[in-house]
């Protein structure tokens, strides 16, 4: 029996763990791309260094991990194109939401914000909807 949902598992519950630390401590929801976002345009100026630390852990921790979990196959392209339009387009789809799937999706729904309710729904159509064109239409994933 193939047991690849344990790692889906582990992970959220570690984004669910990591979000209530970070409302415990700091008394805010933890959407990476508001606080990334504070970074890039200057609206952070406050909180650089609590920024910073969480960033610096966004980039540090997986690397760390990869001797517990090297044989994990994560199927991602060997296209580097791709990965990196991938990350612009999620990019450009957290500014147009207003937050991203730690904020909407996490911490949005386990308050029953209807606001995170409605981006989440919306971002899940709009990766199906990628999926289907740059897979099935496409052929580039």
């Amino acid at each position: 029996m193939h047991q690849d949902w344990i790692w889906g598992l582990v992970g959220g519950l570690m984004i669910g763990a990591a979000a209530g630390v970070f409302l415990l401590i700091n008394g805010r929801i933890m959407g990476a791309s508001g606080i990334i976002g504070g970074l890039i345009d200057g609206s952070g100026r406050d909180s650089v260094s609590e920024r910073v630390a969480f960033l610096g852990g966004l980039i540090a921790v997986p690397p760390l991990l990869v001797p517990l979990y090297s044989n994990v196959d994560t199927h991602i392209t060997q296209k580097i194109w791709v990965l990196v339009l991938a990350g612009l387009l999620v990019g450009a789809g957290t500014r147009i939401a207003n937050g991203c799937t730690s904020g909407h999706g996490v911490c949005g729904i386990s308050r029953l914000s209807l606001r995170g309710i409605v981006a989440t729904v919306f971002y899940l159509l709009g990766g199906a909807l990628s999926l289907v064109v740059f897979r099935h239409i496409l052929g580039v994933i």
